[in-house]
Order: C-alpha cells, then structure tokens, then sequence
C-alpha cells in the first residue's frame, strides 16, 4: 500500500525572506579559524540593516575579506635605488631583493583577515575611506597600536590608549576634532578584535 506521509509538503518550512537575513541564503566553506570572525561581523552587518548608528565607525561593515594565500609566491623586484621623481631603472644591478607581497603583509594567514576603511576618522595616520586594513586577531595590543574594538556590540577601528584612571579609551586620528575619544567604562562592553599591521590602497 502507498503511503502519503514523508517528502517534503507544499509550502512547508519558513516563508522565504522570513528568516535571520530577510534573504535567501547559501552554503559557503570558510576556514575554522575564521568562524568566529565571519559570524561577528554578519552580525554587526545586520545591525547596521537595521538602522542601527554605526557612524561612530571608521569601518564599512558591508566589506571584509580573508586573505587568498596563493602556494606559489609571487615576488616582485624591490629596487635600491631611490629618485625624487620618474622612475628608477629596470637594470638587474639596481635590485636590493625580490619581495613577496604576502609574505611582506601577513605573518599569520589563519588569524588574519582585511576590513575596508569608511569615513575620514583615522585619516592622520594614513587611512583614508576605501583602504583595506590588514587586521591580526593573534597580535597582542599594546598602547599606541591601531586596533580593530568591539565597543557595545559596535565595529571600530581606532588608537588604543589610556585615560587619567588607567581605563583604556580609543583616540581618532583626525587633527580636525570632529571625532571623539571614546572611553571605555567599567560596565562597557569592550573587546579589542585584532590589531591592524598594514594598510592596502590602489590608486
């Protein structure tokens, strides 16, 4: 005798665009080191879909990439010698080393990943809105360094420092004044991501 129970029924399961991301959604393979990073930043994603003020941010949480290690290195001349203008010669004598950029950029490929600069808040150090930030989550953060917080469930990169009574407090890097430090309380919540070693810029 046929039965009708089992496969799947007409229309079962969640209405499309009802679930966690108002969208479909899709399977992707992401390294394990990098599942607490992907899901982090999906979740302030969705913050900001929400209309939540991420303007305190100098990051563009629609944007973060992992890093693709090719096996093959790919090195490229580093030229000594150094011109005020033009360009120096491509004559084999002029070659200090060869460099490989990856190599240069990364020491840890398994806890690093790159975020995309927004705003003009940490111009005076160099990083303008559409850089990619090379951010290292096994670095240990010190005074002084750029780091990438999450300050009250909120992405944002900025100058780790210190206020009068020794809590930390992050510093913009903007001489223009129109960004303020943001001090972290005692009953913050407060989590210094990674700390950034590099910056990426195409012109």
């Amino acid at each position: 005798m046929m039965s009708n129970r089992g496969g799947k029924r007409e229309n079962a399961g969640r209405p499309q665009g009802q679930g966690k991301y108002g969208e479909p959604t899709t399977t992707v393979r992401i390294p394990k080191s990098q599942t607490a990073t992907v899901k982090s930043f999906l979740d302030a994603f969705q913050r900001k879909k929400a209309n939540v003020d991420c303007n305190s941010s100098a990051i563009d949480m629609s944007e973060f990439l992992i890093p693709e290690i090719s096996e093959e290195s790919t090195q490229l001349p580093l030229f000594s010698t150094k011109v005020a203008a033009g360009s120096p010669s491509p004559a084999e004598d002029h070659v200090e080393k060869y460099l490989d950029i990856s190599e240069y950029m990364i020491d840890d490929a398994a806890s690093t990943f790159l975020i995309t600069i927004k705003g003009e808040s940490m111009i005076d150090v160099g990083l303008m809105p559409g850089d990619k930030v090379v951010v290292d989550r096994a670095k240990t953060p010190i005074l002084g360094d750029i780091v990438l917080a999450v300050v009250d469930r909120e992405f944002t990169i900025k100058i780790l420092n210190q206020g009068a009574n020794k809590m930390p407090m992050l510093m913009a890097a903007n001489s223009s004044g129109a960004y303020k430090p943001i001090y972290i309380h005692p009953n913050s919540q407060f989590e210094i991501f990674g700390v950034a070693i590099g910056s990426i810029r195409r012109f």
